[in-house]
């Protein structure tokens, strides 16, 4: 059974830090494009850092401030976070997305983590 689950989230003052986990079970996240991404109240969900094929991309607003790494002996994503800032305040998810021969997208999801930043 395939299950995505985020923990780590939490309120923390702007300035600080923190690290988010997405433990996975029943496929291999080394095998899988890892994501995280977040979504704030009232806006869509956006993209926050993306891992495929040996390379991490992230959202311009993060950049330098947030980043993920892959521990394949746990089977299990990272991020951290640092420098957060009040906009960074929204629930995180983590994905796994592959491509399966029929050319049709896998997607896994976890149920969302929350980070409130506070001003």
């Amino acid at each position: 059974q395939v299950q995505v689950v985020e923990s780590g989230g939490g309120l923390v003052q702007a300035g600080g830090s923190l690290r988010l986990s997405c433990a996975a079970s029943g496929f291999t996240v080394s095998a899988y494009g890892m994501n995280w991404y977040r979504q704030a109240p009232g806006k869509e969900r956006e993209l926050v850092a993306a891992s495929a094929g040996g390379r991490t991309n992230y959202a311009d607003t993060v950049k330098g401030r947030f980043t993920l790494c892959r521990d394949n002996a746990k089977n299990t994503v990272y991020m951290q976070m640092n420098s957060l800032k009040p906009e960074d305040t929204a629930v995180y998810y983590c994905n796994a997305h592959a491509r399966d021969y029929t050319f049709r997208d896998v997607d896994y999801w976890g149920k969302g983590t929350l980070v409130t930043v506070s001003s």
